[in-house]
């Protein structure tokens, strides 16, 4: 019985992909549309016009699941669905939108699904004796009990419910091949729009029916895998759903003359192998997306209230129950709902509720946008199948369909999330002086400081910011090219030169250096900041510069470093790594073959020699990070792996390869049984373009006895880098 790591609270009875995911969605997808409306939009497209506009509609929402997966497999995705997505990808302030004005939509899509039931259900049984507002009243307390027992029954109740919808589905489908002819089919191919009708408002009429891939995304915090179902179950509920509509518009057009496609004439019922069970269907699509917006709202309200966004929806974050169902959100959402019942007809709304779903849809591309051109080392999804230009699409693609369906309530719902985002945030007027654009981009980046400034840090913001000690402007090129390598677009690169002697004649000096060192940075076209110390000593120098270079957020946690054979150089050597240590920076020393200033990339593997869990996730990151860089794609990272010879060689890789899909990375396992590790590594490592291999700098060292210990690894074939973790590093992150 696991326990969620935000509540301490047991989470039994987790859902898999087919019911978590796949059912929810499908029930949602094959609503009222298919059965009332889909008879409207094949009579005036023609069938090749409706698969077109199906077409377009499933391409929509592929491209926004493509972006769904991206987000939810890069992280542990807990309760909360969208709204936890897009908060903890791209800040709280839009997640904040979307939570209150999905939850908003969703509480009034079940007032919505109730009616449309109960008028299907008047239609089928019109005897019944009972007004539509008392019986719309009774199936809303239905659905809500069915909620408030628990997610677990309600999943068990759309089993049941998508058995019926499929039979329903499978009397039409019987009946119209029946009496289906090709004659029928030829005439109604082509588009006959009726007055009032074209392409664009039968698009909007039919786009409704596709807006259920959220269904199954709002159950994150109930599956037992959310980052595999998600993807896995709204793909196959999308793919599903689209040979049935595809399959019905074919079956339409073959079975039925145009008149009574555009007339009042219920089509499915007309056509079906047994009338009544189309009646059945449209009974069990409403009850089925009534449940599950009654399942899904109040699960993004928990997740709001708790994350203390606003203070007095504190308490509905509270969960009731071993599985913390959200009971006190379940009673509110029924309480918005009813209202909605009681108002009786939700057709002025109904508009700005379809545009909060694309809100939401058009912000889940947004932040797939925004993580993908970040270039954040923790952007390491596990579903590769996107791009951040796709995610772009699908964006202004939502923003096209609120437009397309109505450009005034899309307007209005616009409005008012900026409005909401402005509360939020808090934002204050932007002040420009100078020059324009310098005074917009000052602005931005003060903005920025000032907002890490109040950041906590997590590890899953860590880049390299690399504080390079490159000496006189381009005298160690090596060093200078390994530093934009490890950063991969991704850190800050700061050269530094440090000159020591008397102050008073140095200060020249140090213009002097520091303009040559930013004009070589400009001619060679480097992502790099010039930085030059000057003091007494060195030992004075380095000192200010590992405390005081770098401002707020941004400052180096790394010390890059050249390795020196010359014996003079010793005792400044080890006075470098034992600051560092004292000061927590991480330490790299490199040891490059070539040090000129022409260079083409080693041949050969990105070999990481592992040997323990401190140092470890550092280097495994950084040859990541140094992949990423087109010249090294085609080299392979490996791990190198020495253990004793008597140890679980099989456990050891299993353990390893566990480590590497939790940190998303993929690499290559050796492991080496050997009792002389640094032989074995030697052995295996070639060809090798790089090898990290992992150190901790000593508080003293009179004797070089650390100096000695690297010295044997740096002579190692190919270029070596020497690692020093100084912490927060999480390859989970």
């Amino acid at each position: 019985m696991a326990k969620d790591q935000d509540t301490g609270i047991s989470q039994p009875n987790k859902f898999g992909t087919f019911g978590g995911v796949f059912t929810p969605s499908v029930l949602t997808i094959l609503g009222v549309i298919l059965f009332l409306r889909y008879d409207v939009v094949v009579g005036n497209a023609g069938m090749w016009g409706a698969l077109m506009i199906l077409v377009l509609a499933k391409l929509f929402t592929f491209i926004t699941t493509l972006s769904l997966s991206s987000i939810s497999t890069n992280m542990q995705v807990k309760g909360g669905g969208s709204y936890y997505l897009i908060s903890r990808s791209i800040g709280v302030e839009f997640g904040g939108v979307i939570a209150v004005f999905f939850y908003i939509a969703l509480a009034l899509s079940v007032a919505m699904y109730v009616i449309g039931f109960t008028e299907a259900l008047l239609l089928a049984f019109p005897d019944l004796g009972l007004s539509f507002t008392i019986l719309a009243t009774l199936t809303n307390i239905i659905v809500f009990i069915f909620v408030f027992i628990g997610a677990g029954w309600t999943i068990r109740v759309q089993y049941f419910i998508l058995a019926l919808l499929l039979l329903a589905l499978g009397s039409y489908a019987v009946g119209a091949w029946e009496q289906a002819s090709p004659e029928l089919l030829s005439k109604n191919l082509q588009p006959d729009w009726t007055a009032g009708h074209s392409f664009f408002t039968i698009f909007a009429l039919f786009f409704p029916a596709v807006t259920g891939i959220m269904a199954g995304v709002n159950m994150s915090g109930d599956l037992k895998n959310p980052g595999r179902s998600i993807p896995k179950g709204t793909f196959a509920a999308i793919g599903f759903t689209f040979l049935i509509y595809g399959a019905i518009a074919i079956l339409m057009a073959a079975s039925s003359p145009r008149k009574n496609l555009v007339g009042d004439v219920m089509v499915m019922h007309e056509k079906a192998w047994y009338g009544p069970l189309i009646y059945v269907g449209v009974i069990a699509s409403t009850l089925s997306s009534a449940l599950g917006s009654m399942m899904g709202a109040p699960r993004i309200l928990q997740a709001f209230g708790r994350d203390n966004v606003f203070k007095r929806l504190k308490y509905f974050a509270l969960g009731s129950g071993s599985s913390n169902e959200p009971r006190r959100a379940i009673v509110i959402t029924f309480v918005l709902a009813q209202m909605g019942v009681m108002a009786g007809d939700l057709d002025t709304i109904a508009p700005i509720i379809t545009m909060f779903f694309l809100l939401t849809y058009g912000t889940i591309n947004l932040a797939s946008f925004y993580e993908g051109i970040s270039g954040n080392p923790s952007f390491r999804p596990t579903f590769k199948y996107n791009h951040w230009s796709v995610s772009l699409l699908g964006a202004v693609g939502s923003l096209c369909i609120m437009l397309l369906i109505s450009w005034v309530w899309a307007l209005v719902a616009i409005i008012l999330a900026g409005g909401l985002f402005l509360l939020i945030t808090r934002a204050e007027l932007i002040v420009q002086w100078g020059d324009v654009h310098s005074g917009i981009a000052y602005q931005q980046a003060r903005k920025a400081l000032l907002r890490l400034e109040k950041e906590s840090y997590h590890p899953k913001n860590w880049r390299p910011s690399i504080l390079t000690l490159s000496g006189i402007a381009g005298s160690r090129m090596h060093l200078v090219r390994y530093a934009r390598l490890l950063s991969a677009g991704r850190g800050v690169v700061s050269l530094a030169q440090i000159i020591s002697g008397e102050l008073e004649n140095l200060n020249t000096r140090r213009r002097e250096a520091e303009k040559l060192m930013r004009n070589f940075i400009r001619e060679k076209d480097l992502p790099a900041f010039p930085v030059v110390v000057v003091d007494e000593s060195f030992a004075d120098g380095l000192k200010a510069l590992l405390q005081t270079h770098g401002i707020g957020g941004v400052r180096p946690n790394t010390l890059l470093l050249g390795w020196s054979n010359d014996p003079e150089k010793n005792r400044t050597f080890s006075t470098i790594l034992s600051l560092a240590k004292k000061m927590e920076y991480s330490c790299l020393i490199l040891h490059s073959q070539n040090k000129e200033e022409t260079w083409n990339p080693p041949s050969g593997a990105i070999n990481i020699w592992w040997t323990d869990a401190s140092n470890g996730p550092m280097m495994l990151l950084l040859g990541y990070l140094l992949k990423r860089n087109r010249a090294w794609r085609d080299c392979p990272l490996r791990i190198l792996r020495p253990v004793k010879p008597k140890a679980d060689m099989e456990n050891v890789k299993r353990e390893m390869q566990e480590m590497l899909t939790k940190g998303r990375i993929e690499a290559d396992i050796l492991v080496l049984p050997t009792e002389e590790p640094l032989e074995a590594v030697r052995n295996t490592m070639t060809p090798s373009a790089v090898l990290f291999a992992g150190f901790e700098p000593a508080d003293e060292d009179p004797g070089g006895v650390l100096l000695t210990f690297m010295k044997e690894i740096v002579d190692l074939p190919g270029d070596v880098i020497m690692t020093y973790n100084a912490g927060d590093i999480s390859l989970e992150a």
